[in-house]
């Protein structure tokens, strides 16, 4: 069987990610938002009635992973309109226009749904409570996703970071070159998860979902095994920068106010995932992983 991926979203970390793996068994087809905006509701429709037909015409078996998404926290405060066209509606037209086609659709959110005041790891089936305009964006998606009689599943993950675009892990490393010290906050915990690892597991469950034994839970939680506050994961990129990591100074969050509130606590729980797929390895190992494979793309320039 050869898959066909189609992926909005080709441009951003983890959309570049899919399209690296793309081989003889698998063709990634990921346009960036300038080929594919999910706010152009008939561009959206077009899309994916052509990567079916192609995918058809091919033999090969069609399965589109939404790795689109508004995701600057803080300004979606203030541009909710422009936040919700992209978090929830543009899902909402992407699923109707897979359910007509039968496509399945592997989409992406994040750990923002919940409120972030948990002392254990969020299950699949957690209550919600998003705090934020992105959170709350992100869940309207889900339910419109779910909701749209499309074969579906959404996969939640946090803190990701890769070889591509902007992230925490290229900002701490940059920042290590230039300040004798920082400060990070440490009363916030999740689970960085590496792009290349969410990458190949979404490979695999697109793999299941096309050969009809997709898991039954049609929410999974997808991230680095364990968890760390940001001040543990500052500290562990300085080491692996050959840094002394005590340069990484501990804050609490009251430090560093911002317009969109960041959730004390959203690890995810992935029960579900691990039921039925490879699960993911612990975010300490991978980040070692990442900077073991491709150690240039998260220094400075």
């Amino acid at each position: 069987m050869t898959l066909a991926l189609l992926v909005p979203g080709g441009s951003g970390q983890l959309g570049r990610e899919l399209a690296g793996l793309a081989g003889p068994s698998l063709k990634v087809n990921a346009p960036d938002s300038a080929r594919l905006d999910l706010t152009d509701t008939r561009g959206v429709i077009a899309a994916v009635a052509a990567f079916a037909e192609a995918a058809k015409a091919a033999g090969d078996t069609p399965v589109v992973v939404n790795a689109a998404a508004y995701t600057a926290v803080d300004r979606a405060e203030s541009d909710r309109a422009r936040a919700y066209a992209v978090n929830a509606d543009g899902p909402r037209v992407l699923a109707a226009a897979c359910s007509t086609r039968n496509v399945p659709l592997l989409h992406v959110s994040t750990d923002y749904v919940f409120s972030g005041d948990a002392s254990a790891p969020y299950a699949e089936d957690a209550e919600t409570g998003p705090r934020t305009v992105y959170g709350a964006t992100k869940l309207a998606g889900e339910q419109a996703v779910l909701g749209s009689g499309a074969r579906a599943w959404v996969v939640r993950t946090a803190w990701v970071y890769g070889a591509h675009g902007a992230n925490f892990v290229k900002t701490m490393a940059r920042l290590e070159s230039q300040r004798d010290t920082l400060s990070v906050v440490d009363d916030q915990f999740g689970a960085p998860t590496w792009t290349r690892d969410l990458a190949a597991g979404l490979v695999e469950l697109a793999g299941k979902v096309a050969e009809g034994s997709g898991p039954s839970a049609r929410v999974l939680h997808a991230t680095g095994a364990g968890e760390v506050t940001w001040c543990g994961f500052a500290r562990a990129v300085f080491e692996e920068l050959g840094a002394d990591p005590e340069r990484v100074k501990a804050c609490g969050t009251a430090d560093y106010p911002t317009p969109a509130a960041r959730p004390a606590y959203s690890v995810l729980s992935a029960g579900a995932w691990n039921a039925s797929l490879t699960p993911l390895r612990p975010w300490r190992e991978a980040l070692r992983a990442a900077f073991e494979t491709d150690r240039a793309a998260y220094l400075p320039a």
